[in-house]
């Protein structure tokens, strides 16, 4: 089926066409003749991103192009009042334009079916006034969506130059737009709130409206323009229709469906509710504190990755994109808290591809369309499953497959149902790429974007004479290793020690854990030190913490500023806030513990023991101490590393405290431990 077959006329064929448009979209193909042969309401359930502005906004301009500039249509002619009806000036001077001003083709292209939209006394007023008055109301729950449906429609009516089209929206200063509409429109694309306000000073008469469409309706709702609708429903002529278009059917939509629409027939792309096509819909299960680290080991895995990271809240929003800057990643907030000029540009740039991960709140980025992204990644789980609709419908557009990734934690686990349920479609649980994997990805990338330089002869030939001679000492093999290094090396020195992310289990091994966590409260044990430690290395207890600002590049300079010689090898480092474990070469074990006895910090003795477990405690044992008291005698003594480490413990505050959580900073990649190997492990030696 072609755009010509829905029955378009030719001045919007010939737009389209130079637009791009080939073949209708399913919710064009079902719309498009609906509202040019039918005056019933409408109710369109579709996701974001499947053609719905070219789905009501091309029928609309063909049925406003006939009511304002087509003399020889015959939806004006056949209706065309009666000398005793009519409120307009005399024949002579009503608006039907002069032949040379017609901008429609002849009635056999042009002309409208003939069960097409019948005006009552008031359109056909005004289609017959020299003052054009607004027709038709579009609204839009965003600034941003309302200046893109109105940009659309100026395109699809480029060859309709007769009707006038004025977006209008908060944020801005309105006296332009009362000047706007004193010149009169036919289309108003509107937000609710400053069409409310429009009305109230009377620069928007709406008693001429014969079509009212609701754009995103459900976005509109859930954004609390609940009551703004009403009243602008209640503004409109009662003889009017109606179009609602959302991507999902709430309850509150189905309320405003039977109070404003009447015998409407509804139209569904897909089924009800139903998640988009084309996009494959994965999630991470991470512990709360290992969020971030997860989100860049995504992002690193996708090279080419062209993102929206959605986050709840304003100050997540901007701590997430603020961490990812911070860490060399081309990325950007968006959110309330940003001026309009500030939520423009970033708009812009992130449309050229100029910025490629948008950090944003979901009301900030409900006016952003692009149709190219290639993941929307959710930095948690929307409270509204309805929500994560949206969110995965901006990727895998125009026939293109997208993903939606989530990173939770286990407490999200029960929303991932939900919006299984809701969406009718399974997630796919995800492993977390492998420094390793990562390091391969990007290395092929660089390779890939050298094979791809398009080099001109004739711009560089008189620079290459002092280019060789300057590397002439460099044979290819060392030119290489400086080349990877210099395009590759933030990746091999950040995976090289990368945090260990330890993946969340199941509910039931999660909730065991708890259980046996409670039970052996009390007791005495490592806690973030239950690991032993990796072939090859001794564990080592030291008492200093994330407390006294130390965390794996302090803890790494304390050592080797104190251990004299030649530079020690750290292997893993986990952090506590009053203590701390890591791990050195058995053979630099002695060498570190002689280096560091007596060391003092802040006035305060450091202590520094070896904290191999022994079978009968968790606590660190010293070096040949006896790990239980001999029959029928005293207690043994408790090694110097145990006292220690009770005392640590003793002063370490509670986990679930506030000033413990308040210590944990989300996406701080210190926190975890490090891995021991450097960058050589990922592609041999």
């Amino acid at each position: 089926m072609t755009f010509q077959d829905l029955g378009l006329c030719a001045p919007l064929l010939q737009a389209i066409a130079e637009l791009g448009f080939e073949t209708p979209m399913p919710v064009q193909e079902a719309v498009i003749p609906h509202q040019l042969q039918t005056t019933q309401d409408l109710v369109a359930l579709a996701q974001t991103g499947t053609g719905k502005t070219a789905a009501y906004g091309l029928p609309l301009l063909q049925r406003l192009s006939g009511l304002t500039s087509a003399p020889s249509d015959p939806v004006s002619t056949s209706e065309a009042p009666a000398p005793s009806e009519a409120s307009t000036p005399a024949p002579s001077e009503a608006s039907t334009p002069a032949p040379s001003e017609a901008s429609t083709p002849a009635p056999s292209e042009a002309s409208l079916p003939a069960s097409s939209f019948q005006p009552g006394p008031q359109v056909r007023s005004a289609a017959t006034s020299s003052q054009p008055v607004p027709l038709a109301v579009i609204l839009s729950p965003t600034r941003e969506l309302c200046l893109q449906i109105a940009d659309d429609l100026e395109s699809f009516s480029r060859y309709l130059p007769d009707v006038r089209i004025l977006p209008v929206y908060g944020g801005t200063d309105i006296m332009p737009q009362l000047r706007a509409l004193r010149q009169g429109v036919h289309v108003i694309v509107a937000t609710p709130g400053r069409l409310i306000d429009l009305m109230n000073r009377g620069a928007a008469v709406l008693e001429s409206v014969h079509t009212v469409i609701l754009d995103e309706a459900d976005e509109m709702l859930s954004m609390g323009f609940s009551e703004s609708i009403d009243a602008i429903l209640e503004g409109v002529p009662e003889k009017h229709r109606t179009l609602l278009f959302s991507a999902t059917m709430s309850r509150e939509i189905e309320r405003i469906a039977q109070n404003y629409l009447h015998d409407a027939r509804e139209v569904v792309v897909g089924s009800r509710n139903e998640g988009a096509e084309n996009v494959n819909h994965i999630y991470y299960m991470v512990r709360a504190s290992d969020k971030y680290l997860a989100l860049k080991r995504v992002v690193d895995y996708f090279p080419k990755i062209y993102a929206i990271v959605f986050c709840r809240t304003r100050l997540e929003t901007q701590e997430i994109a603020d961490h990812l800057i911070r860490d060399g990643y081309n990325a950007d907030a968006l959110h309330g808290d940003l001026s309009q000029q500030q939520r423009d540009l970033t708009m812009q740039r992130f449309r050229q591809h100029r910025i490629q991960l948008l950090v944003a709140t979901d009301v900030a980025a409900r006016g952003l369309d692009v149709d190219d992204l290639t993941h929307v990644i959710n930095y948690g789980m929307p409270d509204d499953s309805e929500v994560y609709a949206h969110r995965s419908g901006r990727t895998g557009r125009a026939g293109k497959r997208g993903t939606s990734i989530c990173i939770v934690h286990s407490r999200e686990r029960g929303r991932i149902r939900e919006v299984e349920r809701l969406i009718q479609k399974e997630f796919q649980r995800g492993t977390l790429p492998s420094p390793k994997e990562i390091c391969s990805k990007q290395l092929w990338k660089v390779i890939d974007d050298i094979e791809r330089v398009e080099v001109d002869d004739e711009e560089i030939e008189e620079f290459l004479p002092e280019v060789r001679r300057k590397l002439e000492w460099l044979d290819k093999e060392d030119l290489l290793k400086r080349l990877v290094s210099r395009e590759f090396g933030r990746f091999l020195a950040y995976y090289a020690n990368a945090p260990e992310i330890e993946e969340v289990t199941t509910e039931k091994k999660e909730k065991a854990a708890k259980e046996k966590n409670t039970k052996e409260k009390g007791k005495v044990h490592r806690r973030a030190g239950d690991h032993e430690a990796e072939d090859g290395y001794s564990r080592l207890f030291i008492t200093l913490g994330k407390a006294d600002g130390f965390y794996a590049r302090e803890l790494i300079g304390f050592i080797n500023r104190h251990v004299q010689g030649e530079k020690v090898e750290i292997g893993r480092i986990d952090l506590r806030p009053r203590f701390s474990f890591f791990e050195v070469p058995e053979s630099e074990a002695r060498r570190v513990l002689q280096a560091m006895q007596g060391l003092q910090h802040k006035g305060r003795r450091v202590g520094v023991d070896l904290a191999e477990p022994s079978p009968s405690d968790a606590a660190p044992s010293s070096r040949g101490s006896a790990s239980s008291s001999p029959r029928g005698g005293k207690p043994a003594a408790k090694s110097r590393a145990q006292r220690r480490f009770e005392k640590a413990q003793q002063s370490e505050p509670k986990k679930n405290s506030r000033k413990a959580r308040g210590q944990e900073k989300t996406g701080s990649r210190k926190d975890k431990g490090h891995r021991k190997d450097d960058w050589r492990q990922f592609f041999g030696k």
